[in-house]
Order: structure tokens, then sequence, then C-alpha cells
């Protein structure tokens, strides 16, 4: 099982891992500060050894580095790996941005059944089954939205105590979500985001966010 370094700190740049398989261009380690796509999140790119990582992917509870180019390193060795921080950083801000607007959007409509999500490094979005168009409130709620952001809002990810594997993500004056992706440690920390719609069928919605 692959130590995954981004539930304690995703904060963190860089770290030292063991190489624990190779097969090809694809790496397997003991540890490591990759996300692998999940949940709707992009993986992180960055560099193992001085390698690109073109893609990172789960496989169990393993995470799977598949590599630019065949590596120069052997099963039982030491590698550094660093991630690409500008991307993980715009992510994390933006995931917990989808969260914020999410809440605010039950708040302001009422229960929504969620048909799809997904974030990038450069927007997120909210996708729901809707039969009215949302441009309407889109304004309000993108002020409601910055205003809860720029209060300073302490962020809160963890492990349930109770059901290994699962995890939170927790700001206060805001429900508790399921969700193991990488987050801000602060509202503040995301600065200003703006909202778009998207029609993406009949009785279909999309909300974009992106970074201001």
């Amino acid at each position: 099982m692959t130590k995954k370094l981004f539930h304690v700190d995703p904060y963190l740049k860089e770290c030292d891992a063991t190489v624990t398989k190779i097969q090809e261009k694809n790496v397997w380690l003991d540890k490591t500060i990759f996300f692998a796509f999940s949940g709707g999140q992009e993986s992180d790119s960055g560099i193992i050894n001085n390698i690109p990582v073109v893609e990172v992917k789960k496989e169990g509870k393993d995470i799977i580095h598949v590599l630019e180019s065949n590596p120069d390193f052997s099963e039982g060795d030491s590698v550094k790996c660093v991630i690409d921080w500008d991307k993980r950083n715009s992510i994390m801000k933006l995931h917990t941005s989808a969260h914020i607007v999410y809440f605010f959007l039950v708040e302001k409509i009422g229960k929504i059944d969620m048909i799809g999500s997904n974030v990038t490094s450069t927007k997120s979005r909210i996708d729901f089954n809707y039969d009215k168009s949302i441009s309407e409130i889109l304004p309000e709620l993108e002020n409601k939205v910055n205003e809860f952001i720029s209060q300073s809002h302490k962020v809160e990810t963890g492990e349930d105590e109770n059901n290994k594997g699962r995890f939170w993500w927790n700001v206060e004056g805001i429900e508790k979500m399921p969700c193991g992706g990488t987050h801000i440690k602060n509202t503040t920390e995301i600065g200003k985001i703006k909202l778009k719609r998207k029609n993406i069928g009949a009785g279909k919605e999309r909300i974009e966010i992106t970074l201001a």
C-alpha cells in the first residue's frame, strides 16, 4: 500500500521515497505526494528524479506513477519526488471553492441531484439536474460565496476515525462533506472566484468556477 502524504499535508511540495516496483515506465513507491485522479479531481504532475510524471493512477490502495521515459533507477532505490506546486495550489483552491458553491447553491434552490463534478487546475464544475436556468441567481450566488471566502474560515480535512479510508472536508459554518481530495487551509487563500452557467442539455445545468 502506498502511503499518501497528501492526506497528511497537502502543502508538501517534495519528498524522498523508496521504489517498491517498476514495470517499464510505471513506478510504485512506498509513499508519495502525487495525488491520483479520484472523485473528479485531476491528478498531480511533477518529476521523480528529474523524469516528468505524465500520469498518476490509483490501483487499489496503491498509486502508479507513469513516467515520460524509462526510469534510470531500480527497485529499492531512494528517489526524490517533486510536484508541480502551482498546479496543486490552483486545484486546492478550486476544489474548496466547489464545495462552498455547492453549499450556497443548495441553500438557495434546495437539495440538488448531482450528476457530475470535476476539478482541474484551471476550473472546477458542478453538474446537476434542474429544470430552470440558474443564470438569474448566479450573481447573487457569486457574491455570497466571495463574501464567505473573504471572512477567513478555517478549512479542515481528515480521515473518518470509525471508517478508515473515508475522508471528510469541513469548514466552519458549512456542513461536513465527504471528500478525499486536496484543499487549502483557509478560505482567504482562494482570493475571489467567478461563476459561469453552461447548459449541458434539457433539464441539466452546469456551474463552472474559476479563480478571479
